[in-house]
Formats: C-alpha cells, structure tokens, sequence
C-alpha cells in the first residue's frame, strides 16, 4: 500500500527554524517507509518539515519504482507552504530511484542528498546469487537490476551532479552474501561499491545494511551533512 507520511514542525523549543526546508525519505528494497521512522523523527526535531515514502519495492522496475515514489516525495514537500528546498535521505535502492530519477528530471528545488548503503556500482552478490532459488521473489524486479553486469541500472546513471554524501557500513549479518562481496561489507553492498564520482563527501561507519539507519551514528552524521554539507568540522 502507498502512503505518504507527513510530519509538519515550525518552531520546536531549541531547534533551527527549517519550515523552508523539506526532507524525502526513501526506503530501500524490501523495506517499508517503518524503516526510516527513526530517521525521520530525528530530522523532524531538528526542524525540517519531511515525506517518508512507502512504495512497493519488490513489484516493479527501477525505472517505474523511481517515477512512481520520488514524485510522491516532491509532491508531499511541495504541498507544504513556503517549502523552497528538498532534501534526500536514501537507503539502499531508494538511493538508486533518486538517481535515476535525477537522470530525466529537473528539480529546481533540490537541496542536499544523503545516501546510506547504496550500491552505487552495483552489487557482486546480485550476479552471484541472482539463480538461488526465492531470490527473484525476494527482490522482485528492481532487486534483479541492481548487479555489476550488463542490466545494472546503477552503472549506467552516471556521477552525482547534485550535493552528495554518501554513508557506507562495514558490519555484517549475514556471512553468506558476505562471503561473495569485497571485504569490508555491510551485508549487501561493498564499502567500494557505495562510492560515486562527485559526491561531496563519504564516511564508513561501523553498522550493518539492515540496520544502519536506525542508529544514532549513521542519524547525527545524516543532521550534520543535511545542515553543512559535509559530516565533520
């Protein structure tokens, strides 16, 4: 099921004045708009107004997934009054809908980008595992798209052209797909493989894929790059 979730802050006691500024969050494969919750109530209390995007990872292509909720996202923002900046905290895949959407689309009011654990060049353990039986069902038809092969779209999108941070993870739980990705890992995707030409800065933290954007680290780094383009003084 599709929905937007909307959370409106002006003036919280203590937090900056960022009713202008609006933040998308797109969750990653498998995943529902629950898992970025805690993100978005942190950046919530930090002041920015935000749109956590549910959309139905596992049934359709990148291309149509990235056409389908990153509008949804801009919409929700652009609904809110005196909103003259968005912002983008990706994981996972919903990294990859936000790039592939940037491909064919102007977004005049596109602020800041944070990606964690997107698999960026793709990720080994697709072209690896992609003939395991349940894998197709699990990932559904973007998930089949995200390899290092001749039909990944994560290739073919090009450098960032926008303002990007990019949040990796070094931590597994799951040693079977760690065993066929470049170490250090996060469990689904390569420190490496996170990497793109043009962002703006890059940090690794000790977390896993599954979880890492749930944990303070990963949400103070998020806050920092956000409101200073950079993670660190």
């Amino acid at each position: 099921m599709r929905k937007v979730i909307l959370l409106l802050v002006l003036l919280l006691p203590g937090a900056p004045a960022m009713a202008s500024e609006c933040v998308v969050l797109l969750h990653g494969l498998a995943r529902t708009a629950m898992s970025m919750n805690k993100m978005e109530r942190e950046l919530a209390a930090a002041g920015y107004l935000t749109a956590n995007i549910d959309y139905p990872s596992r049934e359709h292509t990148v291309e149509e997934l990235a056409e389908l909720a990153v509008p949804q996202g801009i919409d929700a923002c652009r609904s809110q009054e005196g909103v003259d900046r968005i912002h983008f905290v990706t994981h996972s895949l919903g990294g990859i809908l936000l790039r592939q959407y940037l491909k064919d689309h102007d977004l005049p009011e596109l602020g800041r980008v944070v990606m964690l654990g997107p698999p960026n060049q793709g990720s080994a353990a697709v072209d690896e595992l992609h003939d395991v039986p349940g894998f197709d069902w699990l990932n559904g038809p973007a998930g089949q798209q995200l390899g290092k092969g001749e039909n990944s779209v994560p290739l073919k999108l090009g450098p960032a052209t926008f303002e990007l941070g990019v949040i990796a993870g070094n931590r597994t739980i799951d040693p079977i797909t760690s065993a066929v990705l470049e170490n250090p890992d996060d469990g689904r995707v390569s420190v490496e493989d996170t990497k793109l030409d043009g962002m703006a800065d890059f940090v690794v933290v000790e977390h896993s894929h599954a979880f890492m954007m749930r944990m303070r680290r990963t949400i103070e780094l998020t806050k920092a790059f956000l409101s200073k383009g950079r993670f660190s003084d």
